[in-house]
């Protein structure tokens, strides 16, 4: 398709959603100021490179062994480049502390911002921000399924002074960058079967908590962010930070509650969850995911509930107050495809979302004209909001259409199957 051509389809759809009052030039604008924060760990299978030959533990686990994974950081940062070469926007990155880039032997409580320089430089280079998470699995302290709410005193520790360091690690990233950055934290603690008590390990988790945040970082720079799960394997009968948890530590402390599309019941939404959570915290971080039965990390698709989350953040004006981020990991696929799939189908739901006729349907909803409603969310459905879609990739220099996959298919060739 010619850009002509796609000129000329856009300005036909244009006119088709000025009918309802739609400035859709504006709506282009306001989508490139979003930023996605696109996760590092789909490009290893969540390996980093402190503890490499560290079994996976935590509740995680990665399928599949197509080949090119990066088994090094300047591997990994080339295929992110080549990912976000192909993805419309400047977004972010979202690194897990095991990702540090240093040649010296330093274990997780002792990491320090210079451990990440060339992720810093990086970002500088490539015009991104950087997010950042402490990395509670997968070390021979958190072999028994317990960190932060470990009974044993030194332990325990050992995941407070890691969490500590990663918020200092994180300030440093927004500081350098001029971005802010969220860091976030995950625990994996929890039982395989039923505990006899369940209140000790949160005593104990609200308190390494106190004393991991009790440090002041400057908003501009960094947030804190807290998030639950439901259950994983190792701790499908109790989880420590369940939701109810994490979701009273972040109103009484004023931290982010990061909500994951795969942390709840498998009937269970967190599209639903957003407004009621506006009301009483000043921000929400989301890692997009796409669960199947249970929390598997799929490559988020362009379905129903990825089009309503984006629904939610811009019918209530919260996509200010949201950091949006990708949480997903598949070794079945080319994991260069992965991030581009998922991560373009997150822009293009907050793009249909913003193509809506919100005031209109709010509006119908307050007078009581459900069928009016109901009429226009159903006709919009088919409006021809893909051709907006086209024009705004081809706009942001990155291949309309599926032209994405010829290039990652030659990087597939020219550079992933020469690894390893």
């Amino acid at each position: 398709m010619t850009k002509q051509d796609l000129q000329q389809q856009y300005e036909w759809a244009k006119s088709l959603y000025s009918q309802h009052g739609i400035d859709v030039d504006q709506a282009l604008e306001k989508l490139a100021q979003i930023k996605i924060s696109m996760h590092c760990w789909q490009g290893d299978d969540v390996s980093g490179f402190l503890f490499k030959d560290e079994a996976l533990s935590g509740g995680i686990s990665v399928t599949g062994n197509y080949p090119g994974a990066a088994s090094t950081p300047a591997e990994l940062r080339n295929d992110l480049e080549k990912a976000f070469s192909l993805i419309p926007g400047k977004h972010k990155l979202n690194l897990h502390a095991i990702y540090a880039d240093t040649e010296e032997k330093v274990d997780l409580d002792q990491l320090e911002p210079r451990h990440f320089e060339r992720w810093v430089a990086w970002a500088k280079e490539q015009g991104l921000g950087l997010d950042f998470n402490p990395t509670c699995f997968s070390h021979p302290k958190s072999k028994d399924g317990f960190t932060l709410s470990h009974p044993d005193a030194e332990i325990r520790q050992f995941w407070i002074d890691h969490c500590k360091a990663s918020r200092r690690i994180g300030a440093y990233f927004g500081e350098q960058l001029g971005q802010t950055c969220v860091t976030n934290v995950w625990v994996p603690d929890g039982y395989k079967d039923l505990p006899v008590d369940r209140l000790a390990p949160r005593q104990r988790l609200k308190a390494s908590l106190d004393e991991v945040f009790a440090e002041p970082l400057n908003p501009a720079f960094h947030l804190d962010a807290v998030e639950s799960k439901l259950f994983g394997l190792g701790s499908e009968a109790y989880v420590v930070g369940s939701h109810e948890f994490y979701m009273g530590y972040g109103i009484q402390n004023n931290k982010l509650i990061c909500l994951d599309a795969g942390h709840f019941h498998p009937t269970e939404v967190i599209s639903g969850k957003l407004s009621s959570l506006s009301l009483f915290t000043n921000g929400i971080l989301l890692h997009v995911s796409r669960p199947m039965r249970w929390d598997s990390d799929h490559v988020v698709t362009f379905d129903d509930e990825l089009q309503e989350i984006a629904k939610e953040l811009v019918r209530h004006n919260l996509l200010e107050t949201t950091h949006i981020g990708l949480d997903f990991f598949d070794a079945s696929i080319n994991r260069v495809a992965a991030w581009v799939i998922g991560t373009r189908n997150t822009i293009k739901a907050l793009l249909a979302a913003l193509l809506e006729p919100t005031e209109q349907l709010k509006q119908a909803e307050l007078q009581g004209d459900y069928t009016t409603r109901l009429a226009l969310l159903e006709e919009f459905k088919s409006y021809p909001f893909g051709v907006i879609w086209d024009y705004y990739c081809d706009k942001m220099g990155v291949p309309v259409r599926e032209a994405w996959l010829h290039e990652v298919k030659a990087y597939e060739q020219e550079v992933l199957l020469k690894r390893g």
